[in-house]
């Protein structure tokens, strides 16, 4: 059950939400300000705060700022009166979801939650973590890929081009986008965010371009889309492959033009918008399957990062298990002193199939949940031994006899793997993926044929 913050100092505003929000099925906490906001959420946790933004001790843009800082995949949704409509834009400037304007339509505020609450899950695929527990760019580790990943964000960083990150669910793609901005030349303008995945396929335009007032039923007052508040800034488009396919044509015109209209408006607006979409499916393989525009993917596609999974990386382990320790013993305020050797053996054998995601979600319940100072392989729960042990079972079982046949198999295996995983991450250019592992253009041809590979990635013009 989703749980909604209500922070407003009217009493009688927060026992109608309170009434409201309750008869839609969710949990409900109030407070009458923001100090005791922040005193109830640091006893409970919350997916979406809804507040007020006129309140005695700590007002609401006090709240937002410091929930932005806090805890920053935490939607708030800002309640504001008609004359304070450029406080609420400044907000979301600022970081916040959204705001809505009093009086307003019970219908309005339940749409904003249920569009707030779908975002909160989506951002669970991501580490968002407070500034001063950032290592360098928020992601943990000195592999060679990771390390790959911090020269591209060096290169890119400066530049206004679009970007398009590209990786598994849960390995930090958003924190990928939050170093960029703050590496580049606007850092100073805001960063605003969308996740395309969590917004009705009805209200992505009038989400992206805003909408005037009247322009259909409930729309009483003009707003101002997400392009429009992230001019000079950055505009973070996550899930873009979410996008419906009419609105990869009037996003594509915004990235060639930089102009648009709003919803039920006439007037052009320019703007001024560096992009950075991300996705974790497959965009080329949309793009053969009509799912997904070609030309919108290759404007797209000017400077892909492509970030490894968990697996691809695990040399981090040690480090990123010592850094969620000391995490969540201070949040859950316990003296965890680290994890037994046969540990840090379970989690590198492991295939992490839900990323850094996963290992943060599973290292808060063993942290919570451990009986002693030490985290033991008898702490972990049965069902990653049970796959580990499966894993390794299967890697061991050697045919009688067929010693060097099940080395070649398992060679070719991995070869095809590697071609497969560089032709994806170069968007099926063949001469790009050969640079990418060392061989000849020629030589990696022929290995494509061997292995079947043309039909899944057939050869693109370089």
């Amino acid at each position: 059950m989703p749980k909604i913050l209500i922070v407003d100092d009217e009493l009688n505003m927060r026992l109608v939400l309170s009434a409201m929000l309750k008869k839609e099925g969710y949990g409900v906490l109030s407070a009458s300000d923001g100090i005791e906001a922040l005193e109830l959420m640091k006893k409970e946790a919350v997916d979406v705060i809804v507040t007020d933004l006129k309140m005695p001790r700590l007002d609401g843009m006090g709240l937002l700022e410091h929930v932005v800082n806090h805890y920053p995949s935490l939607p708030v949704i800002i309640i504001t009166a008609h004359g304070t409509v450029a406080t609420a834009v400044d907000a979301l400037k600022k970081g916040a979801f959204d705001y809505i304007t009093k009086p307003f339509e019970q219908d309005d505020l339940k749409n904003v939650i249920q569009k707030a609450v779908r975002t909160r899950s989506c951002n669970q695929e991501e580490i968002l973590l407070s500034q001063d527990e950032l290592s360098r760019y928020g992601i943990i580790g000195n592999s060679p890929a990771i390390r790959e990943v911090y020269a591209m964000i060096e290169r890119v960083a400066p530049t206004t081009t679009t970007i398009l990150l590209t990786g598994e669910t849960g390995t930090g793609k958003e924190l990928i986008a939050n170093a960029i901005h703050a590496h580049s030349p606007r850092r100073n303008q805001p960063m605003i965010k969308i996740n395309c995945a969590a917004i009705a396929a009805s209200l992505v335009e009038s989400e992206l371009f805003g909408y005037e007032k009247g322009a259909f039923t409930g729309a009483v007052i003009t707003k101002p889309g997400r392009f429009e508040l992230a001019h000079k800034g950055t505009l973070f488009l996550d899930e873009i492959g979410e996008l419906p396919k009419d609105m990869q044509v009037k996003l594509l015109r915004v990235l060639q033009e930089q102009t648009f209209e709003r919803v039920g408006g006439l007037k052009t607006i320019k703007v001024d918008v560096r992009l950075i979409a991300a996705t974790n499916r497959n965009l080329l393989s949309d793009v053969r399957e009509g799912r997904f525009r070609e030309d919108l993917y290759y404007r797209l596609n000017v400077l892909p990062i492509h970030l490894p999974a968990l697996r691809e990386r695990k040399e981090d382990i040690p480090a990123l298990t010592d850094f969620f320790l000391e995490k969540f013993n201070r949040k859950l305020e316990r003296n965890i002193r680290g994890v037994e050797e046969g540990v840090l053996e379970v989690f590198c054998q492991y295939d992490w199939p839900g990323n850094i995601r996963e290992m943060e979600n599973l290292i808060e319940r063993l942290v919570l949940t451990s009986r002693g100072d030490t985290i033991q392989v008898s702490d972990l729960p049965p069902e990653i031994l049970k796959r580990t042990q499966e894993a390794e079972v299967s890697y061991l079982e050697v045919p009688p006899g067929q010693f060097k046949e099940f080395i070649k198999q398992q060679t070719n295996e991995v070869e095809k793997q590697l071609i497969a995983q560089a032709l994806a991450q170069c968007g099926g250019n063949v001469s790009k993926a050969a640079r990418k592992l060392g061989l000849s253009r020629k030589g990696l041809q022929l290995k494509m044929i061997k292995y079947n590979l043309r039909q899944k990635h057939p050869p693109l013009t370089d």
